[in-house]
């Protein structure tokens, strides 16, 4: 079955568009939005990314 949403492309663990991957994951952030990431930048995004929350709070969306 096709999924109609549109595809949400990785942000890096900056928050800057970059990446041409499509996103798999969201990472819950304090008072930020949450960071939609591929499979290669959700260990970076854990480490680097500001204000993510300890233990992470990672969905899956893709």
């Amino acid at each position: 079955m096709k999924d109609d949403r549109p595809s949400e492309k990785c942000r890096g663990p900056y928050g800057e568009a970059g990446c041409l991957d499509e996103a798999r994951f969201s990472v819950l952030r304090h008072r930020l939005p949450s960071l939609p990431v591929c499979p290669v930048h959700l260990g970076p995004s854990l480490l680097l990314a500001g204000s993510v929350l300890w233990p992470p709070d990672i969905t899956m969306i893709g």
